[in-house]
């Protein structure tokens, strides 16, 4: 089963039990566009309270607030598939991050779809005969490529503060014009972003920079005047926001987040970056790999004179398919030649793994083998060694211990001589 057969039958298992069901929100925009929906949201009349006999198993950690996660089968792709049951609701003040709402009151369609962020998210349809129900204009405002809030635009975003930043997703999304009044309230209002939880911001950037249309999203940025709010690092860069779009765009269609960012991110230094990452609480693995991006960005430049043992280590990395294409931008935006990527794509084209990335000839234990004890030098003899194996000078275990042991007669500084 599908995530949208299951939505389905949400629908009609509500209808049986004569409640009134629609899909809603972003699902209906995108079945209008062609497109296929992310994920499928259900709202009812049905209360949370009147769901338990027609749905078992649930998830009502939101019920207060009139939301019911439904979990039906496994999917195709072996997940549990899930749907959102959301009773019809006008919400009241939300607390300063936005997050949630101080108390709900259950209404009607018209009044639950008038307190939505923008019209082309406003819509309903009923799946079951496919009767779009649209209270707000959404869907003249869809074909004419319009973005426009619901209602006062300065009242939506005052509910919540991401849906300024959501603004600019969804016009670069989908390529839409901005409404005047849309945007002369999200500009006025954009300083207040700060308040939004980083984890909630970082959420928005993922999407926005993973997707094809992702510069004119960094435009749109500046436009909204959110880059002092949400990257204050990058307001002062001056001329280099032309080149930055450039990179952005160079990069191609189907990318990653850090990748992207890293190209957002590029005139900055590793430091700064890493400490972007930490405000912005993005993972672990996301942090590395965009701090690892910006600061080797340039190192394969000189890439066809490059000594093996210092290639061979970048371009087994695990993010040298995203380096190569920071590369090439960076060559593409700066009409500089392409012959190092196209040099480190051949190497690792055919080379053989074994060789950019041999099993070590010597180990720790080795030295110990030896009679040295574990300490500082251990390192530097290590190092030694798999520069020499990379390099073709070492290929077997007795060749690198006789290197150590070369080294260490050759009384080089700070180095431990082993036991006779």
């Amino acid at each position: 089963m599908t995530e949208r057969e299951f939505a389905l039958d949400v629908v009609r298992k509500l209808h049986r039990a004569g409640f009134t069901a629609l899909w809603a929100g972003g699902c209906v925009r995108d079945e209008l566009l062609g497109l296929v929906p992310a994920d499928y949201d259900v709202a009812t009349n049905a209360e949370p309270k009147q769901l338990p006999p027609l749905f078992k198993r649930r998830n009502e950690i939101g019920a207060h607030f009139g939301v019911v996660q439904v979990i039906g089968p496994r999917g195709d792709d072996g997940e549990w598939l899930t749907v959102e049951v959301a009773t019809f609701r006008i919400d009241g003040p939300y607390d300063p991050s936005g997050r949630t709402p101080d108390w709900v009151k259950f209404c009607s369609p018209e009044e639950d779809a008038k307190r939505r962020d923008f019209t082309i998210n406003g819509m309903f349809i009923d799946p079951l005969n496919n009767d779009l129900i649209d209270y707000v204009g959404g869907r003249a405002d869809l074909d004419a490529k319009i973005l426009r809030a619901i209602g006062n635009p300065t009242e939506r975003f005052a509910e919540d503060k991401l849906r300024i930043l959501r603004a600019v997703r969804m016009a670069a999304r989908f390529d839409l014009t901005i409404d005047p009044e849309t945007l002369a309230a999200a500009k006025r209002m954009a300083a207040e972003i700060r308040i939004v939880s980083a984890e909630r911001i970082a959420e928005e950037l993922r999407k926005m920079f993973a997707h094809p249309n992702r510069a004119r999203g960094v435009r749109l940025l500046r436009e909204f005047d959110l880059i002092e709010p949400i990257l204050p690092e990058l307001a002062q860069i001056g001329t280099l926001w032309d080149h930055t779009i450039r990179m952005v765009e160079a990069l191609g269609q189907v990318v990653s987040f850090p990748l992207a960012f890293a190209a957002v991110l590029h005139s900055l230094d590793k430091e700064t970056v890493e400490a972007i990452a930490d405000r912005l609480r993005l993972s672990t693995v996301e942090k590395t790999r965009v701090a690892w991006l910006v600061e080797k960005q340039h190192c394969l430049v000189d890439a066809q004179t490059m000594r093996a043992s210092k290639l061979y280590p970048i371009l087994v990395h695990s993010g040298i398919d995203e380096l190569l294409s920071l590369h090439r931008a960076d060559a593409l935006t700066s009409g500089k030649s392409l012959a190092h990527v196209e040099f480190c794509e051949k190497v690792l084209r055919e080379t053989p793994r074994d060789v950019l990335n041999p099993v070590p000839a010597v180990t720790g234990d080795d030295l110990i083998a030896l009679g040295m004890k574990p300490g500082k030098d251990f390192k530097r003899l290590l190092d030694a060694v798999r520069e020499a194996q990379l390099e073709g000078r070492v290929k077997e275990k007795e060749q690198g211990l006789e290197l150590v042991r070369q080294l260490c007669s050759a009384a080089l500084p700070a180095l431990e001589k082993p036991s006779e």
